[in-house]
């Protein structure tokens, strides 16, 4: 009798654990006015993908709690968790912050003439310090802002430590974080698809062209694509673009079925 009981119970819990993990299709929309085509749509528990249309629409299937990654050229990316009441509306309206590179201010001068040829002469140089012609050893490449760590003594804070302690709380460095690793995933897909080139992909796994970017961001999310890549590892990068695109590939003709 009490087997019968727990027997009872345990296909009670199946079949609620069932039922709650059911996927279903979410429908979305990107509502920014602009740049709304081409935005891939990751989903980061399931690693299901979509690219929005011309409209900024796209559907994926998605669980209860699973974590949507929205990642754009032109955006800052996004990440959403779908929470019981997105699951159950099964609609998604998304508004993505623009990515947005600031030029640094740049000083004419006060005595311009209007001729180019004049102008250019009267425009005075100076040479950037070239540390292997004076034999000392020195940083060439281009500076980044520093991301100044928060004080934990408000008593000891220096003028510069409060300005840190502002972006920290305003949000300035988490965005800074976010574009600094969203600009180095662009320059790592440019440049492996520079390396192997688009036809090398169709041919040898079955990427399609227009999933190409998609799916090096998926290699590059759920394995060490990176570090063997930097590292001249290309058995290492053969190997995983083996794997994953036929994880990747499946999925598509499932999604296309």
């Amino acid at each position: 009798m009490r087997q019968s009981r727990y027997l009872i119970l345990g296909f009670f819990v199946f079949f609620t654990v069932l039922g709650y993990s059911q996927e279903q299709l979410l429908r979305g929309k990107i509502t920014n006015k602009n740049d709304v085509e081409g935005i891939h749509i990751m989903n980061k528990t399931t690693r299901y993908s979509s690219v929005s249309d011309q409209n900024g629409n796209f559907s994926i299937l998605v669980n209860e709690r699973d974590t949507l990654l929205i990642s754009s050229v032109h955006y800052v990316p996004d990440r959403i968790l779908i929470t019981s009441e997105i699951y159950e509306k099964g609609v998604l309206l998304i508004t993505l912050e623009d990515l947005v590179n600031e030029l640094d201010e740049v000083v004419l001068g006060t005595h311009l003439t209007g001729n180019i040829a004049t102008d250019i002469k009267n425009i005075k140089t100076v040479d950037t310090i070239n540390f292997d012609d004076v034999g000392i050893s020195g940083f060439k490449g281009v500076p980044e802002e520093k991301i100044v760590p928060m004080v934990p003594y408000f008593g000891l804070a220096t003028a510069v430590d409060l300005e840190a302690m502002y972006k920290h709380l305003s949000g300035y460095y988490k965005k800074l974080k976010i574009k600094r690793k969203w600009e180095g995933e662009n320059r790592l897909v440019a440049n492996i698809i520079h390396h192997y080139t688009a036809a090398f992909f169709e041919e040898a796994y079955q990427i399609p062209k227009d999933r190409l970017y998609d799916f090096l961001l998926y290699c590059n999310e759920s394995t060490d694509l990176k570090k063997n890549y930097e590292t001249e590892n290309y058995a290492g990068v053969l190997q995983i673009f083996k794997i994953r695109s036929e994880i990747y590939v499946t999925r598509l003709l499932e999604k296309d079925e």
